[in-house]
């Protein structure tokens, strides 16, 4: 059985976010708004289908998913590209790989105790996010 992600995650640190921004092409104003954030994360999980939420003051992006399906994604809200999206399930993590115009992008969500971390990669550039489980 994999982990089991449901519930409701906030954000307790952000580590690299604006050079991974940076990646992303995304402009400076954004930048430094969007790093001084606090992210709320809402998962909804039924084994391998994933219906996800981050929220925040600034903006709020949805992505949902079934594990192991590729699917096209519009990054509106973040970076207003077209990716091809595949979640994979590597032991008890999702693993996500995202093809398209930047190299070596995707993202990795694991569980730890209460916490919920996501790792965020972009070209050669790695943000880390670490969330606790809301009781």
């Amino acid at each position: 059985m994999p982990a089991d992600f449901n519930g409701t995650w906030e954000m307790v640190s952000n580590k690299n976010f604006e050079e991974l921004m940076k990646t992303w092409d995304i402009d400076f104003a954004t930048r430094k708004i969007a790093a001084h954030l606090t992210q709320t994360k809402v998962f909804v999980q039924n084994g391998d289908v994933f219906q996800t939420k981050t929220l925040s003051t600034f903006r709020n992006y949805e992505l949902n998913f079934t594990v192991g399906e590729e699917f096209e994604e519009h990054t509106k809200g973040l970076d207003n590209r077209v990716v091809k999206t595949l979640v994979k399930w590597d032991g008890d993590k999702l693993v996500c790989v995202q093809k398209g115009e930047k190299e070596n992008r995707g993202w990795t969500h694991w569980i730890e105790g209460d916490l919920l971390h996501l790792e965020i990669t972009c070209q050669d550039k790695v943000c880390h996010q670490v969330f606790k489980k809301k009781p």
